[in-house]
């Protein structure tokens, strides 16, 4: 199972938007940038992936699961896709990215090197350290 993290503006999507998405879950759009596309194509069902407060907080607030792989975003056209997405469980204590950024084991994280990149691979190791840094 790979991890990952996906960014969402909460005046757009937020965390509780998510969660009262139920078990059904929603579709993920928005994300018109080709290496994020590509991300969200290697993204297998059952994957684990932060779910990131960007804009307005700048934290990691939670944990989503891949329910539906890429499939066609219509509305957009190719080569644009989707994929879906419930909400798993909160971060006892949301992981602002100060705090990412201050923890040296995280300085390759693509939060920190990538920011901009709205869909970005989280390695196993980067996945534990912020699972533990949060409360898991």
């Amino acid at each position: 199972m790979a991890h990952w993290l996906i960014k969402s503006e909460p005046s757009v999507w937020s965390w509780d938007q998510q969660v009262a998405a139920g078990a059904k879950g929603t579709h993920w759009d928005g994300v018109k940038n080709h290496t994020a596309k590509l991300n969200l194509m290697a993204m297998k069902k059952g994957d684990q992936v932060f779910f990131y407060h960007s804009n307005e907080g700048l934290e990691v607030v939670g944990i989503v699961e891949v329910i539906r792989e890429h499939y066609p975003w219509v509305e957009a056209g190719p080569p644009w896709v989707l994929v879906d997405f419930k909400a798993v469980k909160p971060l006892p204590k949301p992981v602002s990215l100060a705090a990412v950024k201050a923890e040296p084991s995280l300085a390759k994280m693509s939060l920190v090197t990538s920011f901009r990149l709205s869909v970005q691979p989280v390695s196993d190791e980067e996945w534990a350290i912020i699972c533990k840094m949060g409360g898991l």
